[in-house]
């Protein structure tokens, strides 16, 4: 052959790409499939395929910071005696202790409260430290019913029963042995360094009859005066929304893909369910067909990360937005300073693919005493205060410069989408035309 004849570069598969190759040797080797936390890392239709039509002529801006834009939002109106009244409409998703080290759950408490926000508990039970701390705290109700009790369920202000996550709708959730501590394996009635996994539905219902009877029972455990949640995956929102306001939700969680989890198998992080923006407008279509809109709040979670989402998302029928992952970036995870350590788990900062293995140098997913020490709760909180305030004043800002006195004045003619499949999910119009997908226009 002549050396002298230029040689076509090597190209590689889009297909196999190097990850996909990586995954096939492994599950060759192993033969077992991959546990990870956090949620999808695939490129999906999210919230930075929506841009903001800010006023000129046609509308009339506020002026800066001196005319006033609310935040506030009242959850659980519709039947409890005290619906939870909050300062910013950022809510804290639920993440468990056993996931997160006791450290991590005070200073989510901590940051939550000093922003006038609420936390949840997550599967495992209520800590004295999370509830001593959080002014506002939704106790998670899960299938597992890993550390229920009633007189838990009455110490908190609202009770949020998960039917499905978004990052394994239709799964359990998974704690590997390493994170299964003395005080963890108590509060779970499990044994010490046993992996664990939860039941994928609730052991005492079939079907939605089911859950408007569990739905009556909490209500009654707890005098008719917490709001009670529902909390479901993203796959069929319409129907599901619909089913949980007829089995008397006050309060609809909607959890898209982008939403993460402590463990589950890769394959359901990353190819079950829907993206967070393809939930929204299905979940506001079942409220306003059943003239429930704004009488059921709605609160959209999965990949929420600064307020420019925050006010998409309400701006497309939400009440509020939880955030999970990114309040733990807030605490300290998965930052920078600590890539040799990340190093040496055999990862990188930013990658979030240690959370189930317990051995996290930041002291937020684990249960080693050592790493959990490193974690300060009060600085913790302090910073998860400070993002939570910075979120809220860019979506104020966002808001006035739409002209709204409020964040829940924001609607969809403020929003234009820059594809076809970010207009057609969220219902408005492709940028630069009237044209909705399915709806006309030019």
């Amino acid at each position: 052959m002549d050396s002298n004849i230029p040689r076509t570069l090597p190209r590689k598969s889009a297909t196999f790409d190097d990850y996909t190759l990586s995954e096939i040797r492994r599950a060759a080797t192993t033969g077992i499939y991959d546990i990870r936390g956090a949620g999808a890392k695939r490129r999906l239709p999210h919230f930075d395929d929506l841009l903001f039509l800010g006023a000129s002529i046609s509308r009339y801006p506020l002026e800066g910071y001196r005319e006033k834009c609310g935040t506030d939002v009242v959850l659980g109106t519709r039947f409890a005696k005290k619906p939870i009244e909050l300062k910013i409409p950022i809510t804290i998703a639920g993440m468990s202790f056993g996931s997160l080290s006791a450290q991590a759950k005070e200073a989510l408490g901590r940051g939550a409260s000093m922003a006038g926000t609420s936390t949840t508990t997550g599967d495992g039970g209520m800590t004295p430290e999370e509830r001593g701390q959080s002014k506002h705290l939704v106790y998670q109700y899960l299938p597992s019913r890993y550390g229920m009790n009633p007189d838990d369920l009455r110490k908190a202000d609202a009770i949020e029963v998960v039917v499905g996550q978004g990052a394994k709708p239709g799964g359990g959730g998974m704690l590997l042995g390493q994170k299964i501590s003395d005080r963890v394996a108590q509060m779970r009635c499990l044994p010490k360094g046993i992996d664990q996994r939860s039941a994928c539905r609730h052991p005492d219902w079939t079907g939605p009859d089911d859950l408007e009877i569990k739905i009556h029972e909490l209500r009654e455990i707890t005098s008719w005066e917490k709001p009670i949640y529902v909390k479901v995956g993203g796959t069929r929102p319409y129907y599901d929304v619909a089913l949980a306001v007829k089995s008397g939700a006050d309060v609809v969680v909607l959890d898209g893909m982008q939403g993460g989890t402590a463990a589950t198998q890769e394959v359901f992080i990353e190819h079950v369910g829907l993206p967070t923006l393809a939930c929204l407008r299905p979940a506001v279509k079942a409220l306003q067909d059943l003239g429930m809109h704004r009488k059921v709040q709605l609160i959209i979670s999965g990949g929420i990360r600064n307020g420019a989402d925050v006010a998409k998302a309400l701006a497309l029928g939400a009440d509020a937005v939880a955030i999970g992952t990114a309040a733990l970036v807030a605490l300290g995870d998965n930052d920078p300073h600590l890539e040799e350590e990340y190093k040496a788990l055999g990862t990188t900062a930013g990658a979030y693919d240690d959370w189930h293995e317990g051995r996290d140098p930041a002291g937020i997913t684990t249960q080693d005493p050592d790493l959990a020490k490193r974690l300060d709760p009060v600085k913790a909180g302090r910073r998860l205060s400070n993002y939570l305030k910075v979120m809220t004043l860019e979506a104020q800002t966002v808001a006035r410069a739409c002209g709204k006195s409020h964040l829940h004045n924001l609607e969809p003619e403020d929003l234009c989408a820059l594809t076809v499949e970010a207009a057609a999910m969220a219902g408005v119009p492709l940028a630069g035309t009237s044209w909705i997908p399915g709806r006309g226009g030019y």
